[in-house]
């Protein structure tokens, strides 16, 4: 008689519709900090945000919060980039640009600590592309 199905109240959730707490935190933290792959990859800090966001949006609202936080951030630093290789020409754009570098790395990994703790970070100077 134990091993009726109607003896258990609540089934477990159906495999890979969600994420626990610390899976949350996890690739909330890995949203951010895959934006360094940027350093390596062309355009890598716009394709990793993109692919994390992209895999675990559905699955958890956390996740979804800090992909798009992360994803407008990336898309608001590759433009400060572009215009920054502009100004190179008036040379100005050489210090900006490693401005803009050490701001990239310092807000994404302050970012990721954030997510890993479980709290939502929003990032200063951030154009909200995706909403």
């Amino acid at each position: 008689m134990e091993n009726q199905p109607y003896n258990n109240p609540t089934p477990p959730p159906p495999p890979g519709n969600y994420l626990s707490p610390s899976d949350e935190r996890m690739w909330g933290m890995l949203a951010h900090l895959s934006a360094l792959a940027g350093f390596l990859i062309p355009f890598g800090n716009i394709i990793g945000p993109v692919v994390v966001w992209q895999i675990q949006k559905d699955k958890s609202a956390f996740v979804d919060y800090h992909g798009k936080e992360a994803l407008n951030f990336q898309i608001t630093m590759t433009i400060a980039l572009g215009i920054a290789l502009l100004l190179v020409i008036l040379l100005i754009g050489l210090p900006i640009l490693v401005v803009l570098g050490l701001v990239s790395v310092v807000f994404s990994i302050l970012a990721g600590v954030k997510a890993n703790n479980g709290e939502y970070y929003r990032y200063p100077f951030t154009f909200r592309f995706i909403q």
